[in-house]
């Protein structure tokens, strides 16, 4: 029964996404890959219908908050609007790596046509991607950053850039100076999109002279973030801001709360989810830029049927980042970062 309610609530809100997604603009990386982050922007149309009915294969790191459920809503919707098939694996957490190779392996050998992977480690990959690449299969970059030469494709927006904006919010909006003292919790070690946000958040407060006083690494999940927030302020109760994933400062307001801190640490994330819109509403949490997840899905779904279908793509893509933060929440177009209220996972399009 869930799946079909699922199933019509879908069917339903694809029509309508169809219409309001494309054409979009794009950031789009050249020469693709670089590492000088050097892009311009075009003009993307989405393809409306595939020429056949090709067998798609995502694997991402879990569904564990709001993110992932928007990438699933954005693989799902744009699978149904193209007409494909598409099935989605998620490994369950940032520490099952393993999984996730073996998820990998399950696609190729079940015959797959194309394979989208939002990856739980940069590195660790490429023996796969070079099988992929042997058969024929087109691998899909999503999100999080695979060090390969040999992708097909990236979709996905630049999480350095993400970190620099956070950063910036706080030197510029939050007047953070030489005596400010940051907790930053940047997401899982070794995921490469947390090593890029760390980088380009670091980078900016080092500039202005800003102390990171506390840095945390960790799953995404919310207990797991919920606990390294309790450390930091169990070891720095001085802290002024605390910065990090979409869960690290949905954790940080529920634990300021419980110590009457509200009023005296801000809280700032690097990427966005409804907790943290609820948050930025309440006017609990100052900001956090978006790197809209669902439809970053969408695009390396058209992509891989672009692939397939030898018609022309930019290899590095990434629709383009938003800010959001009190002066724009209530305006700002929402539909690209969080699925909508009320869907649920899924795990297969079929036709």
């Amino acid at each position: 029964m869930i799946r079909l309610v699922a199933f019509i609530f879908l069917t339903t809100c694809s029509v309508l996404a169809m219409a309001e997604w494309s054409p979009l603009t794009i950031d789009v990386w050249d020469p693709p890959f670089n590492q000088e982050k050097r892009y311009h922007t075009e003009t993307y149309t989405a393809l409306t219908g595939a020429e056949r009915q090709w067998d798609l294969c995502a694997v991402i790191p879990h569904l564990k908050d709001a993110y992932w459920i928007a990438v699933n809503y954005g693989l799902v919707v744009h699978a149904r609007d193209l007409g494909v098939k598409l099935t989605i694996q998620a490994a369950g957490g940032y520490d099952k790596f393993a999984t996730q190779r073996e998820q990998i392996e399950m696609c190729l050998e079940s015959g797959s046509d194309a394979i989208i992977i939002g990856a739980i480690k940069s590195d660790g990959l490429n023996d796969l991607i070079d099988k992929a690449n042997d058969k024929g299969v087109p691998v899909i970059d999503l999100i999080n950053g695979i060090n390969s030469p040999a992708l097909t494709a990236r979709t996905a927006a630049d999480f350095y850039a993400m970190g620099r904006a956070a950063g910036d919010y706080v030197i510029k909006n939050l007047k953070a100076d030489a005596q400010t003292r940051v907790g930053w919790l940047p997401g899982p070690k070794g995921a490469g999109w947390a090593e890029a946000g760390d980088r380009g958040f670091k980078q900016v407060l080092a500039e202005q002279s800003v102390e990171i006083a506390a840095t945390e690494w960790g799953d995404t999940g919310l207990a797991a973030q919920g606990k390294l927030v309790a450390a930091m302020l169990d070891a720095h109760p001085d802290i002024d801001i605390l910065a990090g994933t979409a869960v690290s400062a949905e954790a940080a307001v529920q634990a300021l709360r419980r110590r009457k801190l509200n009023n005296q640490v801000k809280v700032i994330a690097y990427y966005f989810s409804p907790p943290v819109h609820l948050g930025i509403q309440r006017q609990v949490i100052a900001a956090a830029p978006s790197d809209v997840p669902g439809l970053q899905a969408r695009l390396a779904v058209d992509v891989a049927v672009r692939a397939l279908e030898k018609l022309p793509f930019p290899r590095h893509l990434s629709a383009q980042i938003q800010l959001i933060d009190s002066s724009n929440v209530k305006t700002v177009d929402l539909s690209g970062s969080l699925a909508p209220e009320g869907f649920r996972p899924l795990f297969s399009v079929n036709h």
